[in-house]
């Protein structure tokens, strides 16, 4: 694609995470170039420079067609500048536990786009938390991967620089207070195309007793892009069903009391199609 590449995407608070990459082919360096990125946030989804190095060198290693082993050589022939105080590179105060689950995904999706290798994926952890006084759960959720020149997105699957896997339902109800209600693929949540964006999940939880419930999550407000004239993906939505039947969207982000009879849903974004 030549010696430069650029892309450009959104949080869905609006901020942007904006990449020009520079290649010397005579030297075989190439320079990352972050400037453009927003301003640091006054949420936890600010990110230190640790995590776009480490999703940059899954994302070449990812593109090479030889089997590397991770070293920090790898980085050697690349140049970063990341601006002070944006996203990327907050201030020492700034809040970060969202940085590592939520922003890296974004950033890896974001230089894949610029290569063009593939459409995004779910972009997104998917983090759950849940508990009262006596106990505390974490969980991650799975989503949809994007599809690419050559292949289909998988359906259901953590993506990029994740590698958790999830509690066996039998596990959650026998040692937690809560029923699960529904654990299935979320049916055409995958963006269309020549290849087919994979296939986020359903995830719907019910208490035993009161709890509080916690969801940080991304990808709710925008789409996870399709490439090569593949369309998006569906966004993701994380819904508190009522005892009455009422359902209330709860946003990408909220800590909320959830009562015995409710329930707490969770949709999980699809990934992006790939050509037409």
């Amino acid at each position: 694609h030549g010696s430069r590449a650029h892309a450009i995407d959104y949080m869905d608070d609006g901020t942007p995470i904006e990449l020009t990459i520079d290649i010397d082919k005579d030297t075989g360096s190439a320079r990352f170039d972050f400037t453009g990125t927003g301003p640091q946030v006054l949420g936890n989804h600010n990110a230190p420079p640790a995590v776009t190095y480490s999703a940059v060198i899954y994302s070449l290693r990812s593109l090479v067609g030889l089997d590397i082993p991770l070293n920090q050589g790898c980085l050697a022939p690349v140049e970063f500048i990341i601006p002070p105080n944006c996203l990327l590179n907050p201030s020492d105060d700034a809040g970060v536990v969202g940085g590592n689950v939520l922003t890296s995904q974004r950033v890896v999706d974001v230089v894949l786009r610029a290569f063009k290798a593939c459409a995004a994926s779910q972009g997104c952890m998917n983090n759950l938390t849940f508990g009262d006084k006596k106990f505390g759960y974490y969980e991650t959720i799975a989503g949809g991967a994007g599809a690419g020149p050559t292949w289909h997105g998988r359906s259901g699957v953590h993506t990029h620089c994740t590698n958790t896997r999830i509690t066996d339902p039998e596990i959650l109800e026998r040692r937690y207070p809560v029923v699960l209600r529904q654990f299935a693929l979320r049916t055409g949540s995958g963006g269309t195309g020549k290849h087919m964006g994979g296939d986020g999940v359903i995830r719907e939880i019910e208490p035993l007793r009161p709890l509080v419930m916690s969801i940080l999550s991304e990808r709710r407000t925008l789409h996870p892009y399709g490439l090569a004239g593949g369309q998006e993906a569906k966004c993701g939505r994380n819904l508190l069903i009522r005892k009455d039947g009422v359902v209330v969207n709860i946003g990408g982000r909220c800590s909320t009391s959830i009562d015995v009879g409710e329930r707490l849903r969770l949709e999980t974004p699809g990934g992006g199609g790939y050509g037409k």
